[in-house]
């Protein structure tokens, strides 16, 4: 999503993840100049022309990166290194209850910035599912079920559904050529792939809805 809209204002997308930085690679290291010394930013980050920085799994990153967020996210500036004029600092990170090792963001942090809550919409998605040529057999499926598209994450350790689960097993579909013309398939390969990516329930609706599908199914 923030990718495709840096490409619609023209301007280009810079990702740091979170989990990986240190307080040193947002706020750069010091060098001598003169009888002072000043703090040379990141070239990924000090760019002369407006872009957008995204710094993804922001809750998941040490509370020392967190502090080095603070003057970056809300005043756009890195000790005397200021982003151009017109870029745009997103932010984004998973809930703490979706099990996804993240860390109680500091008060200081949540204050500065502007939270939105995104919440799967299966219109919207089968819209960038159309655009992006994901297999027909999901497509067609969450088209009547759009219900399945995205479900809470279970308390053990097994798949799940979510938008992003969806798509993996279109990619799996369409690398072992599902639902070609007159190409048979595998119910025991389809299983494999159904239970390892989308959650059981799913999974299985989702294979009987393969048969009446294609009826070039081998068991």
């Amino acid at each position: 999503m923030v990718e495709k809209f840096a490409e619609e204002v023209g301007m280009a997308c810079v990702s740091l993840l979170g989990s990986q930085l240190a307080p040193e690679d947002i706020i750069g290291i010091p060098q001598i100049r003169g009888n002072t010394s000043e703090f040379l930013p990141p070239k990924m980050i000090a760019k002369t022309e407006p872009y957008i920085l995204f710094l993804d799994e922001l809750n998941a990153c040490s509370q020392e990166v967190q502090k080095a967020f603070y003057s970056l996210i809300h005043e756009r500036r890195i000790g005397e290194y200021h982003l151009p004029k017109g870029s745009v600092v997103i932010g984004a990170g998973n809930r703490t209850q979706d099990g996804a090792i993240v860390k109680n963001m500091s008060s200081a942090l949540i204050n500065r910035m502007f939270h939105v809550q995104l919440v799967p919409d299966a219109k919207s998605w089968l819209n960038w599912a159309y655009e992006n040529n994901l297999h027909s057999w999901v497509i067609n499926y969450i088209e009547q079920r759009p219900d399945h598209l995205f479900t809470e994450p279970p308390k053990t350790e097994e798949p799940y559904s979510t938008p992003r689960s969806w798509h993996i097993l279109s990619d799996a579909l369409k690398q072992y050529h599902f639902g070609e013309e007159n190409q048979k398939f595998s119910q025991k390969l389809l299983r494999i792939l159904a239970y390892g990516t989308i959650s059981a329930k799913h999974a299985g609706m989702f294979i009987a809805f393969s048969k009446n599908a294609d009826k070039n199914c081998a068991e």
